[in-house]
């Protein structure tokens, strides 16, 4: 038994003060965590809670062309935001603004409704007002105590049309891109510029830049309160510079000569190198249109225009080769070691010939006789290389095609090319058509007909490989160095002295009584072959694919052009003679001569006249590159 007893309030009194100091020391704790440790931290949210980030756009990378000329820029624009406020307010501001940025009765109901929805966020009147727009409001700031008046850069192409589909466009990136891994995990956001077609597009992530981002206060409710918080802006970050391979001063030219009433593609081409030099559709479409958010009556407009102006026919459309193919099938049988430039065929042409029993004609319903490999290029004989394209065989036309080109994408760094159509073998022909190959097909592919359509760019690739090296690898236009050291996917087989004995069945035909003799240059050397395409909807294509340089230099510049329902290669050919004057006369920096084809000089009066024998003369500067005009007469019926 104890004399003394434990007081049970004393050892309650324990308990407690042990529990009221063990909870003052956690809150202790806790605040001191809070108010000294991650202090900061918190801070930065409370005025993150504040604070609203107003995104200041980053201006695109400049992109310039091989000389240096501007492509694509980024200058200064305006955006003018109006606070919130009551709708009556807004609605006579918006009614007050219209004289000085040009908004219609229909612009400030489309804004009204837009206020209506999100009645308590900044209401974008406009994103590209120009700087005397701007100016105007500031000296009126008193007028408009509501509105906000913030630099933004905007895209702008200084070539417009003319380069609209190497250039591309930039607009709003759109709700289904940003569920796009490319995009969502590169900290895309609702209402940026992202490139959506050509260039911009396939170079979005060296151009793009990094945005900044200025603050505005808002309450606990989320509605802005003070437009120009204490907070300074984060400076944007420009994206990077890109050069290209293009002459835009040659792409500027086309432009001003293809005919406007006419549909239709060029590309011009350094030989062997793969550098793009030119690259133009017609029709075409400004780019400077689209920046920012594209009109819906102008995307609907050039969406349902019969003529197609957004379509790049350089790379997205496919055209049957035509003639000029013959230049391929001559290659072909060449490496094989079938005919050299003096070889002739068994059957001379009288206007077709009779094999695997299939009647094929000539286009030249008299016949061009006995002809040798270089006089067949230049008449353009088919039934020349109906014999040809027998003896290579079909099998070995076909792979041998592909290692020219004429089997896959060129690789273009630009998005949206076509593959082209060619048969891989002669197994190809039963899936494709119900029906096995037959022994006569090899005659219409071996003259550019049948299953063999090309776009304009594999057509410009393999002529620029027979104008160089007899390799290319594949075009760019882009200058980067990963671009220019690619594997060749274009390869001849063929030596120099071959090469060689081809370049002489192309250079008649721009002299004597080739097709395009009317195309000749008095100062440079033009080598080329015309074509003409069937098409089933109506007339044929002409096409003119060909290279030009100084008399006895190499070749400085390849052409491709196809005129749509342009006929026979007339059409073509003054267009690609004319497109590789220009570009040479400013590599060698001779003035502008802007007759400089021979036709034209013949219809201007510059003439020279007769020789002694009677005949009409031949080009001078074909020859020696004299100034001299000549003049000729067309052969009745000439044709690719």
């Amino acid at each position: 038994m104890k004399l003394f007893q434990t007081d049970r309030r004393q050892r309650r009194m324990h308990v407690l003060t042990f529990a009221i100091t063990f909870v003052m020391s956690v809150l202790l704790t806790a605040f001191f965590a809070t108010q000294v440790v991650a202090g900061h931290t918190y801070e930065a949210k409370a005025r993150e809670n504040r604070l609203r980030p107003v995104v200041i756009p980053a201006p695109r990378g400049t992109i310039l062309d091989r000389n240096g000329e501007v492509v694509a820029t980024s200058i200064t624009s305006y955006t003018m935001q109006l606070l919130p406020g009551d709708s009556m307010t807004v609605l006579q501001t918006l009614r007050d603004l219209g004289p000085f940025i040009g908004l219609a009765q229909s612009d400030v109901d489309r804004l009204m409704a837009a206020r209506n929805r999100r009645p308590h966020d900044l209401l974008e009147v406009t994103d590209r007002a120009t700087y005397s727009q701007a100016a105007a409001i500031e000296e009126r700031r008193a007028a408009f105590p509501n509105l906000m008046v913030v630099e933004r850069p905007m895209r702008y192409y200084p070539a417009g049309a003319a380069i609209g589909h190497i250039a591309g466009y930039v607009t709003e990136i759109t709700r289904e891109q940003l569920n796009q891994p490319r995009f969502k995990n590169n900290g895309y956001k609702q209402g940026q510029l992202v490139g959506q077609f050509g260039i911009e597009k396939a170079y979005e992530d060296i151009l793009r830049g990094r945005d900044g981002a200025r603050y505005v206060e808002v309450d606990a409710k989320g509605r802005v309160v003070n437009p120009r918080a204490s907070v300074p802006a984060l400076d944007p970050q420009p994206g990077k510079p890109l050069r290209l391979t293009i002459d835009v001063r040659l792409q500027e030219y086309i432009h001003s000569i293809f005919p406007d009433t006419m549909k239709g593609a060029v590309v011009a081409m350094a030989p062997s190198t793969g550098e793009i030099l030119a690259m133009y559709s017609h029709p075409t479409f400004d780019p400077n249109a689209f920046v920012g958010r594209i009109p819906p009556d102008l995307w609907r407009a050039l969406n349902t225009d019969p003529n197609k102006p957004l379509l790049n026919r350089t790379i997205t459309a496919q055209y049957p080769p035509a003639s000029t193919f013959k230049v391929a099938t001559a290659v072909m049988g060449v490496r094989l070691g079938l005919v050299t430039k003096d070889s002739h065929m068994p059957i001379p042409c009288t206007g077709g010939m009779a094999y695997a029993g299939r009647y094929a004609k000539c286009w030249w319903h008299a016949g061009h006789g006995s002809l040798d490999l270089a006089h067949a290029i230049e008449k353009s004989c088919n039934v020349y290389f109906y014999q040809l394209g027998i003896r290579i065989g079909l099998d070995n036309l076909a792979k041998l095609a592909t290692r020219i080109g004429f089997g896959h994408r060129t690789g273009v760094d630009l998005p949206g090319e076509i593959s082209p159509v060619f048969p891989a073998s002669q197994a190809w022909y039963k899936p494709h058509f119900g029906v096995p190959a037959q022994p006569s097909d090899v005659m219409s592919l071996a003259i550019g007909q049948g299953p063999n359509s090309q776009t304009v760019l594999n057509m410009a690739s393999f002529y620029a490989a027979i104008a160089g090296n007899g390799s290319g690898v594949p075009p760019h236009l882009v200058d980067l160095d990963s671009l220019k050291n690619r594997t060749p996917n274009i390869a001849t087989g063929l030596n120099p002295q071959q090469l060689t004995n081809i370049w002489a069945g192309l250079q008649l035909v721009t002299e004597e009584d080739g097709t395009a003799v009317q195309s000749s240059l008095a100062r440079y050397k033009l080598y080329g072959k015309t074509g003409t395409a069937q098409n089933p909807q109506g007339p044929d294509h002409g096409w003119f694919v060909g290279f030009a340089g100084v008399p006895n230099g190499t070749p400085e510049i390849v052409v491709a052009v196809i005129v749509e329902h342009g006929l026979h290669g007339d059409a073509a050919a003054p267009l690609g003679s004319k497109i590789v004057n220009f570009y040479l006369d400013r590599v060698h920096h001779h003035p502008f001569d802007p007759i400089p084809t021979w036709g034209e000089r013949m219809r201007a009066g510059k003439v020279q006249g007769f020789d002694p024998a009677g005949r009409i003369l031949v080009p001078a500067g074909i020859r020696n590159a004299s100034a001299a005009e000549p003049q000729r007469q067309e052969r009745p019926g000439a044709k690719s």
